[in-house]
């Protein structure tokens, strides 16, 4: 069965009329809620942040794969995520090189210690052995030179006493048994350190009672007298492996290792079973410490081979750049259609509209992130869109020269303009398509925004060109006036006015 002119026309406004509400800010309209996840996502040029570019620095021996990266790709991407960035970018650019991009960071520094940080956390048996926090260790599971193979080996590998290591963290760390009191007292140092795996060990070797990988939770909650601390709960055995060995060695000191240096040295004041706290120095110590256990660490370290902030402003002022470039852009294309094509060039507008408002919709919905690069693809979009009307409404002129119908010259300028709309756009998409793995496999996100926006936007124009143009102008056919010849910038050979059928 046929659709009818009209019931497309309506099933176009009604789709129009909702893209466009979801094309509003999200305050606008917003029935019980239901627009609050769905925003335009900025990237990191329009609302500012932090963009890093890490390189793997695997020790003697160890191979960087694609596996390992990726495995370490999707650890930064957790840690990330924990940090509570909005739409961050993680992507492998060639064999060995992460980019990691972060939309509306406030603290630059603090990012990128915990990206790049290993974070492979040991709380070991000092065994009488006085250590002080910031001092480089050996433990059963190895030295700084040993931390790629230490992190990325399964919880099971076994150690000097046959008893399982650790894994992720960073931070300034205290353990007590839950509603206990702390296992340090309040006069035992604890210092903030970044590991430094190049740094000379000393001291014997010291046995590794638990390894962070072992922690099957943390989360920050409150000691007794209300400050912030990180819970955590052990899996497996070790629980009871860690309740015998605070339960045996109370007054005695153990030590919190991360990457191979001494955080915390407290003294044990209480056994601690399947649930205990961390106590970090400071509030955000405790954040950076969970967001880290959770994450897990790093399968290869990784060093710093640049980094840089954008400032929101510029971004900002790029996006007012961009949105007038396009306006202007736009009523220029437009009066550039009516003014030759006539009532189908205003048609075309009209069409040009609905085109704008589902492409921006879509943008929300799926949602994309939109960079300078992605308007820009955005912006060309709308000229292919553009171009599909040219191609439609030059056969349309040709069809009424000949002394076809308006009818018949609808359907012939459709259906001759369709195969070269059709191979063009595909070709578009074809090589949009290309330019996005492309984008991916090198990490230049500036590819993909804009190959991503170009896609979508060709896609919705074949679409409006075919659809909702086609549909205006079938409309034409029985409307009173629309056959003057002078609406279509067509004059007849003989003076003739373009008959309906």
């Amino acid at each position: 069965m046929s659709i009818r002119p009209q019931q497309m026309l309506a099933f176009i406004v009604v789709l129009t009329l909702l893209a466009t509400w979801v094309s509003l800010p999200s305050d606008f309209l917003n029935i019980g809620g239901i627009k609050d996840d769905v925003y335009a996502h900025q990237g990191l040029d329009l609302q500012g942040g932090l963009q890093v570019l890490l390189e793997a620095n695997p020790p003697d021996g160890q191979e960087v794969d694609s596996e390992t990266l990726n495995g370490t790709r999707d650890t930064i991407e957790r840690r990330v995520n924990g940090l509570g960035v909005s739409e961050p970018l993680i992507q492998t650019r060639g064999d060995d090189q992460i980019i990691v991009e972060l939309p509306g960071v406030e603290d630059p520094e603090q990012a990128v210690r915990i990206v790049q940080q290993t974070a492979l956390l040991e709380i070991v048996d000092p065994a009488g052995t006085s250590v002080q926090p910031g001092q480089t260790v050996i433990t059963s599971l190895g030295g700084p030179e040993d931390l790629a193979a230490v992190a990325a080996s399964p919880v099971a590998t076994p150690i000097a006493d046959g008893t399982p290591g650790a894994s992720p963290v960073a931070s300034d760390a205290t353990p007590v048994a839950e509603g206990a009191s702390p296992v340090a007292g309040p006069g035992t140092p604890v210092a903030e350190v970044i590991p430094s795996p190049s740094a000379t060990p000393d001291g014997p070797v010291l046995t590794t009672i638990i390894r962070g990988s072992e922690i099957s939770d943390a989360y920050v909650t409150a000691n007794q007298i209300g400050a912030p601390v990180v819970g955590f709960e052990l899996e497996g055995d070790a629980a009871d492996r860690f309740y015998e060995f605070t339960n045996s060695n109370l007054g005695a000191q153990m030590a919190i290792v991360v990457d191979k240096v001494v955080i915390s040295a407290p003294v044990i004041n209480g056994a601690i079973s399947g649930q205990g706290i961390i106590e970090g120095p400071t509030a955000q110590g405790v954040q950076d410490l969970v967001v880290q256990l959770r994450s897990g660490s790093l399968e290869v370290p990784l060093s710093v081979v640049s980094s840089r902030t954008v400032g929101p402003t510029l971004g900002q002022e790029s996006l007012d750049r961009s949105l007038i470039a396009g306006i202007v852009g736009l009523t220029i294309v437009a009066l550039f259609m009516i003014l030759y094509y006539r009532l189908p060039g205003l048609l075309s507008v009209a069409a040009l509209l609905v085109y704008t408002a589902l492409t921006f919709a879509l943008f929300k919905l799926i949602p994309v992130t939109l960079t300078l690069a992605g308007i820009a693809g955005f912006i060309l979009s709308i000229g292919m869109a553009v171009d599909a009307n040219v191609l439609i409404f030059a056969r349309l002129k040709e069809e009424l020269r000949i002394g076809r119908s308006l009818r018949n010259g609808i359907e012939a300028g459709f259906n001759h303009a369709w195969p070269s709309i059709r191979d063009s756009n595909i070709s578009t998409m074809i090589t949009c398509a290309i330019l996005y793995w492309f984008g991916n496999f090198t990490g230049a996100s500036i590819i993909t925004g804009f190959a991503l926006t170009l896609f979508i936007g060709v896609a919705v124009s074949m679409f409006t060109a075919i659809t909702v143009t086609r549909t205006f102008l079938r409309l034409l056919v029985d409307a009173k006036g629309a056959q003057d010849p002078s609406l279509f910038g067509v004059e007849t050979r003989y003076g003739d006015s373009v008959t309906a059928d």
